[in-house]
């Protein structure tokens, strides 16, 4: 009896072995590892299921945190306001145009993200805060840590289209309509990419070093 037991826990562990596969990729561009790259893989044999999930993206220190963030069509995001004073986030992009006027604390409305592209956020109190997202036809996306890397977990086996995108990056469109056909599996896959970026005041802004004064919560700012 045991032994029939033992034979289906096996293969138990072996069909979930199957199901959840691992990508492990790095970005890198002529200084080193790439930090906040999106890499993001789109099975295609079909598209995949996309899950409403909910996500947050913080005001904190009179930064966005997370500075890149990456989900699928359909997510609703959350943006709460943990500074004690008043922020006036926006976007003007094309994938989602969007305005949450003057507020503090948690009562912003949450946005839904119905459309795939890249979406800039700003601050029309705070010049220099600025966020980047990316909505995607995929749920599997990874961001890159300070070394460049960052891993896709959970895949189905099968071949995927991978793709690398930065707010930064030089040639989007080049990577977005020339992809890496990977194959996944039950042993980790990698993947690897070479990156360009324009100079960084394109996509980022320094806080200033006198923006933590005391601020006038009235006044936002």
């Amino acid at each position: 009896m045991w032994h029939k037991v033992l034979a289906g826990l096996l293969a138990s562990g072996l069909a979930f072995a199957a199901e959840a596969a691992e990508l492990r990729g790095v970005v890198r561009d002529n200084d080193g590892g790439v930090r906040d790259a999106v890499i993001h893989a789109t099975p295609l044999a079909g598209a995949p299921a996309l899950d409403p999930i909910r996500a947050v993206i913080d005001q904190v220190e009179k930064l966005y945190t997370p500075f890149v963030s990456a989900f699928a069509v359909g997510t609703t995001v959350n943006f709460p306001n943990n500074d004690n004073i008043k922020h006036h986030l926006y976007s003007v992009s094309k994938a989602k145009r969007f305005e949450r006027p003057l507020y503090t604390g948690q009562k912003a409305a949450p946005v839904l993200f119905d459309k795939a592209g890249e979406v800039t956020l700003g601050c029309n109190i705070h010049d220099w805060m600025i966020a980047h997202i990316l909505v995607l036809n995929t749920p599997y996306a990874a961001i890159t840590d300070g070394d460049g890397r960052a891993v896709i977990a959970g895949l189905p086996p099968g071949d995927y289209a991978v793709r690398v995108w930065h707010p930064g990056m030089k040639g989007k469109s080049k990577a977005r309509k020339n992809p890496r056909k990977v194959t996944v599996s039950a042993a980790p896959s990698e993947v690897e990419f070479k990156i360009r970026l324009r100079p960084k005041i394109k996509w980022w802004r320094a806080k200033p070093t006198n923006a933590d004064r005391e601020y006038n919560s009235e006044a936002g700012g």
